[in-house]
């Protein structure tokens, strides 16, 4: 197994996932198999009880696990399927550490940080990094490692350790480090200066560790005096001094990689050179300058309750930019906290709440996506009334679909205090319950998680054919409140129609209005699906979407059908799928 180990100096956020997927994307281009792991050195599990304010996104994966959304990254860039155990946390090392301790593993040992941390750092690495993700049979040819934060925190000390032993035991040829890190300009100055990232490289090497590559982000390219100096005072050979200076969008990454041969400087060091072939990024190329010559857009109302921070609906962006490339367009997203359209909502302005509503009014399709608390429910009702008494379509995932069950509920059944359980303990009229399974007293890894089996009930229905008629379809699932099987009769005779279910036929996960443009609401969460570059299966056989993207369509029911519902082409691409042309 060769290791490709990505470590960030300097600050945070500078994009060390994409560095990491990119440099995937560019061996995998090279004919090699690549897997992911991501370490994370906060003490929490995983991610799953993590504010999406203070972390964005938490991913799922299709065995459940609650992950940072890195591998997200991974698995969009890699086209691969992941597994909890490729995020690595503190909290799940020293678990396993203290799981061993008490069960009389260490013989009764001082259990210490030094070899015993670092042990399990190493052999969980180890043994993640020889399962396959790409279905395939065996191991993959190399493993890309990312660790979180930056060199010198508290907390990635153990880790640092732990790679550092690691190196030395797989030897050489077979470890290669790749640090990221900033080379800022100041305004008064200009200069593109290099200090930081000199300090950053010194305490790296301070701690047993000499980087092979330096992924240098900055602005603007950097210029030959600048890497001269990172050459000579950080030890690295100009040729392999990489710039990953600021591009239109995250596809140009591996290119600019390819563009600066690191594919040649990571496989000379891993001693790859003799069978690796030359990178064939044609494809993604094409996908990367096809969305950057797009001048059409498409306006699409985000409401939602952590809008402060884009990267909390990381997936869902991506998913909408994957569907608006398929159709030639570029995304619009009109970013509206659901609290500004509620009329009594603390703190808010009057500007603010027209705002809002003139956001909404203008938008072409609205989005409600997941989320969790009571914060903004109102707001994200009416954003649902508005769309369904207006034509607008109209997409809810996971809480945006019981949003559009509470909103049914209360204007077309008259059950003015129609709500979730989650919301309004005191509700007579609960349409979205509790699920049985679900704990009360712990919140981590307590939800109805992972890829889930969604049968269709009925194939004369828009998700259906969005998904070219299956008899089900496997999405993966984050959520503990579920629509009330006891309404679903009362619903479907006022005119909502729950096409998909559970295999039970007891739990609804996908519903659609009948006589509506779109109006799409589903239970799972289809963005941590959605790839680009990976065409589905409906455009493969039956002919595709025509235009310069074509065949970049993802397989996601939600986005494509939203978009084409927008853009007035749904009806049109449906009809002309049917007929098989």
């Amino acid at each position: 197994m060769k290791f490709v180990l990505v470590t960030g100096g300097v600050v945070s956020g500078l994009g060390k996932g994409v560095t990491a997927s990119s440099i995937g994307v560019v061996l995998k281009a090279c004919g090699l198999r690549v897997t992911s792991i991501k370490i994370d050195p906060y003490l929490n599990t995983d991610a799953g009880t993590m504010s999406p304010f203070e972390h964005g996104e938490v991913f799922v994966l299709d065995d459940g696990g609650e992950v940072d959304l890195d591998l997200g990254n991974y698995e969009r860039f890699l086209d691969v399927t992941l597994t909890r155990d490729n995020n690595i946390t503190t909290g799940k090392i020293y678990q396993s550490v203290l799981e061993k301790e008490r069960r009389g593993d260490y013989l009764g040992k001082t259990v210490q940080v030094v070899p015993h941390i670092t042990d399990a750092v190493k052999n969980w690495i180890e043994s993640v990094a020889a399962i396959p993700v790409d279905g395939k049979e065996g191991p993959a040819d190399v493993c890309v490692i990312e660790l979180g934060g930056t060199v010198g925190d508290i907390e990635s000390m153990p880790f640092i350790e732990a790679l550092r032993q690691l190196s030395f035991s797989v030897g050489p040829d077979n470890f290669c480090l790749i640090h990221v890190s900033l080379i800022p300009v100041l305004g008064v100055v200009g200069e593109q200066k290099t200090k930081p990232t000199q300090h950053s490289v010194r305490e790296l090497r301070a701690l047993g560790l000499t980087p092979h590559l330096l992924a240098c982000r900055s602005a603007q390219p950097l210029l030959a005096n600048t890497k001269e100096k990172l050459s000579q005072f950080c030890h690295v050979p100009i040729a392999n001094i990489l710039n990953i200076h600021d591009v239109p969008n995250i596809w140009h990454i591996p290119l600019l990689l390819r563009n600066q041969n690191a594919h040649h400087s990571i496989l000379q060091q891993l001693n790859l050179l003799s069978i690796a072939a030359p990178p064939d990024l044609q494809a993604w190329t094409k996908m990367a300058e096809t969305f950057d010559n797009i001048t059409n857009s498409v306006r699409i109302a985000m409401v939602g309750k952590y809008v402060g921070l884009a990267d909390s609906y990381l997936s869902v962006v991506k998913a909408l930019l994957h569907a608006c490339i398929a159709c030639s367009l570029k995304p619009s997203i009109e970013w509206i906290a659901a609290s500004d359209l509620e009329d009594d909502s603390a703190n808010l302005t009057p500007e603010a709440h027209a705002t809002a509503w003139e956001t909404l009014r203008n938008a072409e399709c609205v989005l409600v996506p997941g989320g969790f608390g009571d914060r903004g429910v109102r707001g994200m009702i009416l954003a649902a009334k508005y769309a369904r008494e207006n034509n607008i379509p109209y997409l809810g995932i996971c809480l945006g679909m019981q949003i559009s069950v509470i909103e049914f509920a209360r204007s077309v059944l008259g059950l003015e205090r129609a709500n979730s359980a989650e919301f309004d303990t005191q509700s007579p009229d609960h349409v979205v319950i509790f699920m049985p399974e679900g704990s009360r007293t712990h919140m981590g890894s307590t939800m109805r998680l992972g890829s889930r089996k969604t049968l269709f009930q009925t194939h004369d229905c828009i998700s259906s054919k969005l998904y070219s008629n299956p008899e089900y379809v496997n999405e993966r699932h984050r959520h503990r409140y579920e629509v009330n099987p006891e309404v679903v009769g009362f619903l479907e005779e006022a005119g909502l129609k729950f096409v998909g279910k559970d295999e039970t036929g007891k739990r609804m996960e996908i519903l659609e209005l009948p006589g509506h443009p779109y109006y799409v609401g589903v239970q799972f969460h289809p963005e941590f699906k959605s790839r680009p570059g990976r065409p589905s299966p409906l455009f493969l056989d039956k002919g595709r979407i025509k235009g310069d993207c074509e065949g970049y369509l993802p397989c996601v029911v939600g986005s494509i059908g939203l978009i084409l519902a927008a853009t007035k082409q749904l009806e049109a691409y449906l009809n002309t799928h049917q007929n098989g042309s």
